[in-house]
Formats: structure tokens, C-alpha cells, sequence
């Protein structure tokens, strides 16, 4: 089992395939960013190799992720390809759902086996407003089909004044769907420096003002530090990111692997553990020095973030270079 110098125990990866986006999120690339050419992206199978060394070392969970990692050819291919590695439990994919319609069953057949989507409002001028693009139908219709086939949780992160009466609306897709909406603080990182969040603590009052007091929902939920709730008479449950407020890192276990091959111990920091060169270089013994860079990597990873100190941040990427 992979530990880190914490004791902490590291059973899960989230693996950036593209640092592209067919949306323009104000707080994450909202004039583009400068995407690397594809040849600098890790292929699919050197994907699949590193998947296959993080799981003999313990790493038994993964998401794909982005930029918005549907818009990168064959996604579903990659899903099949890390799901069929022996000692894999779980592949999940985080996506905005433009495209989750159109490519969920052949996801589904790869193996997937649950599926975050991006949603920030309900409003159809907000939606326009916050992405540069009128998909929220679109999103929507996402959103309802795959929740009659695999478990969804909903992300939205709030800023204030720009989507900060957002919360009482989207809670109710977990009114009568087994859904999962869960509010993320927004954090110092690329362009959300420049934003105001609001603490999940203020938006759960203001969800209890609305529809009753929330119980404590202890179920386990996924592999990440969301704390959840359920409202009564609710299908689905109600969680909170709170990356600034909550602090969790205590408890964190995972890894980053970037678009481009490096491994990323924590957000906050710049620190990477590079992998391409080894995947390339046609060398022999590339699992066993895989699996070194990973331990080095998990022991790389410090005690906590330091978010709410933004001048210690030393991560200058942008979000979708990082991956989501």
C-alpha cells in the first residue's frame, strides 16, 4: 500500500488527458489558454502504463479529467484500457456534459462507473454568462439521461456576484433523482485568484432557510473530502469542497498526473514529478523507474495546502493545464 511521509494512505489518481475545452469559464481559461501541441500529451497507452504501475503499487482509483477530456478523441478507449488493468476498482470522468450525451453508452461500455459534471447555475443567461456558450439544455438533458444509468454528482463552484444565487435551484436536480450536488469553494489557483468565493458554511445555512434543517448523510460517497448532507424528502445528497473553510488535507489521498506526463503532489504547490522522459526514452526497467517516481511523488506531498495564504502559492498554471 502506497503511504506518504504522513502516513496518509494514496489510493487515487486523477489523470488530465487534454488541456483543451470547448467552454470559457470565467474563473478557469475564459480567453483560452496556450494548448500544447498533441504530440506533448501522453498517448493513451504511455496513459495506461503509468495507470498500471500506480495500481501495483495500491493506487486502485482513477478520474479522467481536462481541460474537458471528451473532446479528445476516443476518451472511452482510455476508460476500457485503465479499467481492464488488474487490481482497478473504479474509473470515473469529470466533464462540463456537452458531450456526455452523445458519448455515454460506448463510456458506459468501456467500464465507467460514475461521472462528475460541471454545473455552476440553472440560468440559462447565467450559464452564457459564466461559459461563453448557451449549452445549458444541452448539459441538462446530460445531466437527466445519465442519472438513469450510472451514480452523478453535480460540481458547482460559487462566486459572488456572479452566480451566488445559483445553490437553491441546483439542489433541486437532487430532488427527486438520486444526484449529488456539491458546492466547491473556488480556489486561489490560475484565474480564481482574481475571484470571491462563498463558504459552503454560508450556503448551507442559506439551503437549510429554504428547505429544512440537513442531517448528517455518513455514507460513503466517493473518494474524495466532500462532506455531505441529505434534505428531507431529497433523492440524492447535498455535499460541500471546502478547500479554503474546511480544510482537509489530513485526510487527502491522492495524486495529479498532468496532460503532458508529470505527476503533481498538490495544487497548491508547483512541484512535478516528471514522467515522459522515462516513457520515451526506450530504456529498459520502465515500470520499476514508474514506480519509483510515484513513491517519490507521494513522498513529496506536503502535511497541507496553504490556500488561504495566497502568497505562498507558488502553482502558476492555469486550472486546465493542471487538470481538473
Amino acid at each position: 500500500m502506497l503511504r506518504d511521509q504522513y502516513d496518509r494512505k494514496i489510493n487515487y489518481m486523477r489523470i488530465s488527458i487534454t488541456d483543451r475545452c470547448n467552454l470559457r469559464c470565467t474563473y478557469c481559461m475564459p480567453d483560452g489558454i496556450c494548448c500544447v501541441p498533441m504530440g506533448e500529451l501522453l498517448s493513451y497507452e504511455e496513459i495506461t502504463q503509468v495507470c498500471t504501475q500506480a495500481a501495483a503499487l495500491g493506487i486502485d482509483r482513477f478520474k479522467v479529467t481536462g481541460g474537458e477530456p471528451l473532446v479528445r478523441k476516443d476518451c472511452s478507449r482510455l476508460i476500457a484500457m485503465i479499467r481492464h488493468i488488474p487490481g482497478v476498482s473504479q474509473v470515473t470522468l469529470t466533464t462540463n456534459g456537452i458531450l456526455l450525451g452523445e458519448y455515454l453508452d460506448e463510456l458506459l461500455e468501456a467500464g465507467l462507473d460514475a461521472v462528475n459534471i460541471s454545473l455552476d447555475t440553472m440560468d440559462r443567461g447565467q450559464y452564457r454568462a459564466i461559459t461563453g456558450s448557451d449549452e445549458l439544455e444541452r448539459v441538462l438533458s446530460s445531466i437527466y439521461l445519465a442519472a438513469q444509468k450510472l451514480p452523478v454528482k453535480i460540481n458547482c463552484v460559487v462566486q459572488d456576484g456572479i452566480n451566488d444565487n445559483a445553490p437553491e435551484a441546483l439542489v433541486m436536480l437532487a430532488k427527486d433523482r438520486n444526484v449529488d450536488v456539491r458546492f466547491i469553494e473556488i480556489m486561489p489557483i490560475g484565474y480564481g485568484r482574481e475571484r470571491k468565493g462563498i463558504s459552503n458554511t454560508e450556503i448551507l445555512h442559506r439551503l437549510e432557510a429554504v428547505y429544512g434543517r440537513a442531517a448528517v448523510d455518513k455514507s460513503v460517497h466517493g473518494n474524495g473530502p466532500a462532506v455531505y448532507y441529505r434534505l428531507d424528502g431529497f433523492s440524492g445528497s447535498i455535499g460541500f469542497i471546502s478547500a479554503i473553510h474546511g480544510k482537509f488535507c489530513d485526510s487527502c489521498n491522492r495524486l495529479r498526473l498532468t496532460s503532458t506526463g508529470e505527476i503533481k503532489p498538490c495544487l497548491c504547490y508547483a512541484l512535478t514529478i516528471p514522467l515522459k522522459d522515462i516513457l520515451r526514452d526506450g530504456q529498459p526497467d520502465q515500470g520499476r523507474r514508474i514506480r519509483e517516481k510515484i513513491r517519490e511523488a507521494a513522498l513529496s506531498k506536503p502535511r497541507m495546502h496553504c490556500f488561504e495564504q495566497p502568497g505562498e502559492i507558488t502553482e502558476e498554471k492555469k486550472m486546465a493545464q493542471i487538470g481538473g
